[in-house]
């Protein structure tokens, strides 16, 4: 099989020059409340989550308790104890608790051994937060600290670690620099924001080379959950503040919101009608709810034809067959639809090392999701496609 949805974990050399060069809105790894190793921003009180909490395959969430569970050995915390001590030593652990797979890509591939996987598209983890900060110069510098660590961690076994550099559309001029930088690096895939950045959506001519670039280099763009560009009102180095928190379950149950909105503009504002050989991933939002959506993107379209870009020749779904492709994890609903999306544009991923990952009992949960799928079918989704898309060979 190949993932081609997984994670690296950033270590603290990623970090290193932005604060000295951008002070208290940079991101830095400090010890907070007692938590060591956090990626933490001074200016708006932004904290991410542990290391070992990004690194936490193989736990699972106990739907009665919501503590890490064990699949591995089936070892559950007690549901009346409010903290799992396993879990809570983990998570306090920094990077000293991570996995030697997730910091070292050689010990990496016995993590793929373990899983049934061959290769893996590896996407960020606390840097998905940077998407959205405002400063522009702070996220350029961080996404070259970033991409310059990735190019070296993949270069141990390019044919197996394919990372997705993340490109600053921010400033459309820098991010076709670091865009060109990542085809000479000779990168399979890149990652820009699921949402376009206020102020310039997706339709606008200043991303016509980064869409012109990366049609001719076939290489193609990730939309990954998690990666909004800045909207408005928001701080220099995140989310506007003083916000009531958000609620998780309806955050999450609700992403599919943002893609959509994605989608919609680049295909009826015909950026792959004028690019044919451009191909988008929306990546981590899996894909059971697509149909319906296409089914409306359509009619949208037939109701309203003078909205769309004069470059469509035919319908968004048929865009949907020819220019993207989506990754699903343990999306039952999305397997069962197959025909619908066409089963050449779903690819499997295991998400490894975050805490939904399959890992390590992926070909038992792909066995379960794909139950009674035809093997030409299953095998296209679980490793075909991805070599098709991405020239693994």
């Amino acid at each position: 099989m190949i993932s081609a949805d997984s994670h690296v974990v950033e270590p603290a050399e990623v970090f290193a020059g932005l604060a000295e060069r951008f002070g208290d809105e940079a991101p830095r790894i400090v010890c907070h409340d007692d938590v060591p190793d956090l990626m933490y921003v001074p200016a708006s009180r932004q904290r991410g989550l542990p290391p070992a909490r990004l690194g936490i395959a193989g736990f699972r969430l106990d739907a009665a308790s919501g503590l890490a569970v064990d699949p591995a050995v089936g070892v559950k915390p007690d549901p009346e104890d409010p903290d799992d001590p396993a879990v809570v030593a983990l998570c306090r652990g920094g990077y000293a608790a991570l996995r030697a797979g997730i910091a070292d890509p050689a010990e990496r591939l016995a993590d793929q051994d373990v899983d049934g996987v061959r290769a893996e598209v590896l996407y960020p983890s606390a840097f998905f937060t940077v998407f959205g900060y405002r400063n522009t110069e702070l996220v350029v510098a961080a996404f070259r600290n970033y991409n310059a660590w990735l190019a070296e961690y993949c270069s141990a076994a390019p044919d197996r670690l394919l990372g997705a550099p993340l490109i600053p559309l921010h400033d459309p001029d820098a991010g076709l620099a670091e865009l060109e930088k990542a085809v000479e690096r000779g990168a399979r895939t890149a990652c820009i924001p699921c949402r376009a950045p206020a102020g310039r959506p997706y339709r606008d001519a200043a991303y016509e080379p980064i869409w012109r670039v990366a049609a001719e280099a076939g290489l193609p763009l990730a939309l990954h959950i998690g990666t909004n560009g800045p909207g408005p009102g928001a701080g220099a180095a995140g989310g506007a503040r003083r916000r009531p928190a958000p609620d998780p379950i309806a955050v999450y149950a609700g992403a599919t919101s943002v893609i959509g909105d994605t989608l919609a503009e680049l295909i009826g504002q015909g950026v792959p009608a004028r690019h044919p050989r451009l191909t988008f991933v929306v990546s981590e939002f899996n894909a059971g709810w697509l149909p319906n959506f296409l089914d409306r993107l359509d009619q949208g379209m037939q109701r309203n034809p003078t909205a769309a870009s004069r470059d469509l020749d035919r319908l968004p779904s048929q865009y949907w067959r020819t220019n993207f492709k989506a990754t699903i994890e343990d999306d039952r609903s999305a397997v069962l639809v197959r025909e619908l999306l066409g089963t050449e544009t779903l690819l499997w991923g295991n998400d490894y090392p975050h805490r939904d990952s399959t890992w390590p009992r992926s070909r038992a949960v792909v066995d379960t999701v794909m139950a009674g799928v035809p093997d030409p079918e299953r095998q296209l989704m679980v490793e075909g496609n991805a070599v098709a898309l991405y020239g693994i060979v």
